[in-house]
């Protein structure tokens, strides 16, 4: 069995911070890439940020300059520092993470349960 447990988040003003954190645990062989994810009431899940198992990172326009992913591979950890948050940053954020839990296996995508992040204005 493979997990992803979030922490972090909350409720933080406008123009405050906050840092979201990830582990992933179990039958694990190897992580490719790590991400997190958002959804808002109402709107699709969407990427905010990932970083594949190289260092190699991507940001959603939106949050560019703003947010900052990192991950430490040997503890099988994926952060999302949140800076200059907006109202409109307001929703679940999920961590995804493509996992390989057999040396022959295909990797598949797990997900955590979700932590919420509202920011007021």
């Amino acid at each position: 069995q493979v997990q992803l447990v979030e922490s972090g988040g909350g409720l933080v003003q406008a123009g405050g911070s906050l840092g979201l954190s990830c582990a992933a645990s179990g039958n694990i062989f190897s992580i490719s890439d790590m991400a997190w994810y958002r959804q808002a009431p109402g709107k699709q899940r969407e990427l905010v940020a990932l970083v594949t198992s190289g260092g190699r990172t991507n940001y959603a326009d939106t949050v560019k300059g703003r947010f900052t992913i990192s991950r430490d591979s040997a503890k099988n950890t994926v952060n999302l520092q949140m800076n200059s948050l907006k109202p409109e940053d307001t929703a679940v954020y999920y961590c995804g993470a493509s996992i390989q839990v057999l040396a022959r296996s295909t990797f598949r995508a797990y997900w955590g349960q979700g932590t919420q992040v509202t920011v007021s204005s």
